[in-house]
């Protein structure tokens, strides 16, 4: 597990811990002062999520979901079950992906993966706050069609799923992938939030918008 602070002596931290054999970032973020927090994107390796949670004091009040990968969000109904919580995310486009875990799971070799409904759909312009920490969501497709990014305007911190990455984006050659729009939703969404938001991606390192802006192969 490594952690990091989404902003300097800010009250809300984050925490990453890589699952699944895509070595996904699922994260954690949590108030630092009520230890209250959420699970973004649970694909799998629950034990060890649980123990990251365990290591941090966290209490967790929900799961985040940012799109319908088996990677984010396999292990999530399973999580769910385990923790009493509720799941929010992603937009309702991705719900097809949802209903069709257990066949991704078939398909990658990767068992005990359960089918999920979320408790609540994202729509652009939703709001959804973990501890009292408001993240406005931005619904951007391209990589899956119900790809949302949850952005903190406060503390200047975004978790973007597979979006974007540090010198990359997310893949666009599924059937469903549509290329166009998500270079159009990083850069009329995601861009314009400025260059000094800070995000998580889910997989690699994290970064900011404006080293991306800048010399983003994909984005340039």
């Amino acid at each position: 597990m490594s952690e990091s602070t989404a902003k300097t002596a800010s009250p809300l931290k984050a925490a990453i811990v890589r699952v699944t054999p895509f070595e996904q970032n699922c994260t954690l973020i949590w108030d630092d002062a009520t230890k209250v927090g959420a699970v973004v994107d649970p694909g799998g390796d629950l034990d060890r999520i649980e123990q990251a949670i365990k290591e941090v004091g966290m209490k967790v009040e929900k799961i985040l979901l940012t799109h319908g990968h088996i990677d984010h969000a396999g292990g999530a109904a399973d999580l769910r079950d385990r923790l009493g919580v509720k799941i929010e995310g992603p937009h309702r486009n991705d719900g097809v992906l949802l209903d069709a875990l257990e066949k991704q799971g078939e398909m990658y070799g990767i068992s005990g993966v359960r089918n999920v409904k979320p408790d609540r759909w994202l729509d652009e312009g939703d709001k959804v706050t973990v501890a009292g920490h408001e993240f406005e969501i931005f619904h951007c497709p391209g990589h899956s069609p119900g790809s949302v990014v949850f952005f903190d305007r406060r503390q200047k911190f975004a978790l973007v799923g597979d979006v974007i990455f540090r010198g990359s984006i997310g893949r666009t050659d599924f059937a469903y992938g549509d290329h166009d729009a998500l270079i159009s939703s990083i850069k009329t969404k995601l861009f314009p939030l400025g260059d000094d938001i800070a995000f998580i991606c889910g997989h690699g390192p994290p970064s900011q918008f404006g080293p991306e802006r800048l010399t983003n192969p994909f984005l340039v």
